[in-house]
């Protein structure tokens, strides 16, 4: 079994996938450190060196091995905001593992991602109409999820037992 979690940034993704994978004794894995790996340049550095487009080139290669199954199955992805954008990218996770897409508020993603330095998409004055307008761009995307979870008034622990919960479910109904 693998889950892929994905959603946007400050959503609880990787915190989600780093208490889900000890719960299910499945291992945690993230996209973008992967990423880092395969570049030996932090995501900030590659968008910043060499642009979106070739980070976005980077997480498909990625991708594509995780599909083909380089990593390994039992695993938890947390993907980059953006990896589902890309229709091949969404369909390789697809049938890779349950896509479980978590979600806030703007106001909560503000509060979480805050004045963090690491978000490149984010390095700009104008944080809160560049969330609203990604929001928009993805919403098709993310709704193509196996299930979608709104994380704004939820604990963590919450959200893992929802993962946990639908994951059982979908385990014991066929396809």
């Amino acid at each position: 079994m693998n889950i892929v979690l994905t959603g946007f940034m400050g959503t609880g993704k990787s915190t989600v996938g780093r208490l889900l994978s000890r719960e299910l004794g499945l291992r945690f894995m993230d996209l973008d450190e992967l990423i880092e790996r395969e570049a030996s340049l932090e995501v900030k550095d590659i968008f910043e060196v060499h642009g979106e487009a070739r980070f976005r080139e980077l997480e498909s290669a990625v991708i594509e091995r995780l599909y083909t199954g380089a990593y390994g199955n039992g695993i938890i992805i947390s993907t980059g905001g953006g990896a589902i954008l890309n229709e091949r990218n969404r369909a390789l996770l697809k049938s890779f593992g349950k896509v479980v897409c978590l979600r806030a508020s703007v106001d909560e993603i503000l509060k979480r991602v805050g004045e963090r330095t690491d978000r490149p998409l984010l390095a700009r004055p104008d944080k809160r109409e560049t969330i609203e307008r990604l929001l928009k761009e993805r919403d098709d995307a993310y709704g193509d999820s196996d299930i979608s979870i709104d994380t704004t008034a939820l604990s963590i622990e919450q959200v893992v037992a929802r993962v946990v919960s639908f994951v059982e479910t979908s385990a014991k109904t066929p396809s």
